[in-house]
């Protein structure tokens, strides 16, 4: 089942479930009311698709959960997830504009499989990773690259507003442990890889990330990037397919009061 969060143009955000060429509308936010169809269909043609969900409190990251990817940025791999937080006003939605910030260096995509959580979770084990799960969708760790590493810390880097696209559905029934991942920069592969080589896998990051922080619903996690080559500049598109979610696609744009 793929659920929307959208908008007709006007009007308070809306909730509907993906049933061909329409949406069914529901009657709240799915996370808090469940899924509830009402009468009202809407062509999706007609629908402008938002973030699907608005994270209450945080977006985790898991950072460098690839082995290749690690290896790019010289690094050996962590003996522990790596997790960092990104700031809800970080999220936007399918098509919305990634504003590159007036700092020096490279701004990188990172396209991911994201988890959306859906119970309150606090130190959940890793066998039942499944009961505190909404669904899956599409995430763009987008990151100041050359900030990471001047800082020597990633909040800066990692936490600029529009630095996570999602999008565009959440899937409550998708499979999440071989799914291909693809990266695109104006129609050219930059990144490919797939969620069976992850470092820690799905049920370990959820138990990981449960023993550290509590959990809300509509919370997000990130899982990491595969290897790739990530810079993008002013005026180019990115877009991340995964199989079976979609692609999420964010055009980007110098902030007009960056430096050149």
């Amino acid at each position: 089942m793929k659920v929307a969060r959208f908008t007709l143009g006007s009007g308070d955000p809306l909730y509907g479930v993906l049933d061909g060429e329409d949406l069914v509308v529901l009657a709240g936010d799915p996370l808090y009311h469940g899924i509830n169809p009402t009468e009202t269909r809407i062509p999706l043609e007609k629908a402008t698709l938002l973030a699907p969900v608005i994270p209450r409190s945080k977006v985790v990251c898991v950072g460098m959960n690839y082995a290749e990817h690690a290896k790019d940025m010289n690094h050996d791999g962590p003996d522990n997830p790596l997790i960092f937080l990104k700031p809800n006003t970080a999220v936007i939605g399918p098509g919305d504009t990634i504003i590159i910030p007036p700092v020096e260096g490279r701004i990188v995509h990172e396209g991911e499989l994201a988890i959306v959580i859906g119970a309150v979770a606090k130190r959940v084990k890793a066998a039942d990773w499944k009961e505190v799960v909404f669904g899956f969708t599409i995430a763009n760790d987008v990151s100041a690259r050359d900030v990471m590493f001047a800082d020597g810390q990633w909040a800066r880097a990692k936490g600029y507003d529009t630095f996570c696209p999602l999008g565009p559905f959440i899937d409550t029934d998708f499979d999440p442990f071989d799914a291909e991942i693809e990266t695109y920069v104006d129609g050219e592969l930059r990144r490919k890889g797939s969620t069976k080589d992850l470092i820690y896998s799905i049920p370990e990051i959820i138990e990981f990330c449960s023993d550290v922080w509590t959990l809300l619903p509509g919370d997000v996690i990130c899982t990491g990037t595969p290897s790739g080559l990530g810079g993008f500049v002013d005026g180019q598109t990115i877009e991340i397919t995964i199989k079976g979610l979609g692609t999420l696609s964010n055009p980007a744009k110098n902030r007009d009061d960056r430096r050149d």
